[in-house]
């Protein structure tokens, strides 16, 4: 017989979190969330006072850290407790007032999302479309600007749904402020993982998550408006139609260790100390380590007999997209190296590709083995054929040709 509340409703029969989850952890090999390490995991399961002492000192920490990730010297760094998504929000619903116009560059779904976050909002959205396997081209880009005059311009680093790089960002970035354009830009599966200079390139709004390159929980999302964004932030006329991701009211908690909603303590307690790992590591080396490996690891899967999706100079190098072989499905793939292997890789969102992230605690040489690896033996088991022994080879031989003492990135 069923147990009932007392208003009648049956409870409930759920399984353990150890019923559910599998025995042996999966690595967490796809496009987030990340792997991350104990430091993280341990800061995780702190909870405090939000509006207390030692939570302004926290807030304090991360915002000086996060101005070192961003490279930046701007006053405006804001926390937002959501997804990278939600720190996306924030600086459209921020900068954008009915109306005003804005020039997204789409290079897929995520560049995309940033289009449609603006026409809820009622802004004059116009979008520029580049080719699947193609990163933004200045030129191009100059000429939808003066077609269109927008007010803000928005552009992702990387596309992890496609993994393309826009490498000609700084340039974007330089065009788009001789026209007085504010420049956002989507920094999510970039930050940490490759240079990003945002007051030298003159970036207005960076954003980012926590659940790539930074290796923290997802949920937590940070964001930094230059002096001119802020400025633009202030001038509003009406206030943002979205009461939590209000800047101004951020603020408050952000600035002024005032209140502005419960904050996600536990969660800014583990970006504490992703921030802080990936200071102490440095950001050269940091960079030059997610390159070596990156680069290993697409030497290693061609050496297999597997195509890499994207043209070598639009290639992104946090998140590797792999053609997928003839007969194969990406649901074929992801599900049998999971089960068999304890791996996980990610599909993609339209794209005939899957998708292996080199994002933070991914980028290390047991991970990339035991990874490439299982996929090999994932093809073979599939009925792909696959040189595995040569792929492996290959990747070692990569790895052993430059040194990690040596790699270092501009």
């Amino acid at each position: 017989m069923t147990a009932l509340s007392p208003k009648g409703i049956p409870r409930p029969q759920v399984k353990t979190l150890d019923e559910i989850l599998p025995q042996e952890p999966l690595l967490m090999m796809g496009a987030g969330p990340v792997p991350i390490p104990e430091r993280v995991a341990n800061a995780n399961s702190m909870v405090i006072n939000h509006l207390g002492d030692a939570m302004a000192q926290v807030i304090d920490q991360v915002k000086a850290m996060a101005r070192y990730v961003f490279q930046t010297e701007s006053k405006w760094v804001l926390g937002v407790a959501g997804p990278a998504s939600a720190a996306m929000e924030m600086s459209v619903a921020n900068l954008l007032e009915p109306g005003e116009r804005i020039l997204c560059i789409n290079n897929g779904f995520f560049s995309h999302r940033m289009a449609e976050m603006a026409t809820r909002i009622g802004a004059d959205v116009h979008e520029l479309h580049v080719g699947v396997h193609e990163s933004a081209d200045p030129e191009r880009v100059r000429r939808a600007i003066e077609e269109t005059r927008p007010k803000v311009l928005t552009l992702v680093q990387g596309e992890t749904s496609n993994t393309v790089f826009n490498h000609s960002l700084e340039e974007i970035t330089r065009i788009a402020k001789s026209y007085g354009c504010l420049v956002v830009v989507d920094a999510v599966c970039t930050l940490s993982t490759m240079p990003l200079k945002m007051d030298e390139w003159q970036v207005d709004v960076v954003i980012t998550g926590g659940q790539k390159g930074l290796s923290s929980i997802p949920g937590v999302s940070l964001l930094v408006f230059s002096n001119d964004a802020w400025a633009t932030v202030k001038s509003r006329k009406k206030p943002t139609v979205q009461w939590c991701f209000d800047a101004q009211l951020a603020e408050n908690f952000w600035h002024n260790h005032g209140y502005h909603y419960t904050a996600p303590v536990s969660g800014i307690m583990a970006l504490h100390e992703a921030l802080k790992l990936v200071c102490e590591e440095t950001l050269e080396q940091r960079f030059a380590r997610h390159l070596r490996c990156s680069k290993a690891l697409q030497a290693g899967v061609e050496g297999m007999g597997l195509s890499l999706y994207i043209p070598e100079v639009s290639r992104l190098n946090s998140v590797v997209g792999i053609s997928i072989p003839e007969g194969l499905t990406a649901a074929q793939i992801c599900r049998h190296i999971s089960d068999t292997y304890r791996v996980e890789i990610a599909g993609s969102f339209g794209q005939p590709i899957i998708r292996i992230g080199q994002m933070g605690e991914q980028c290390r040489e047991h991970n990339l083995f035991r990874t490439l690896h299982a996929l090999g033996s994932t093809m073979r088991d599939l009925g792909a054929k696959v040189d595995q022994p040569n792929g492996m080879a290959e990747m070692e031989s990569y790895l052993q040709s430059v040194p990690r003492s040596l790699y270092r990135v501009a």
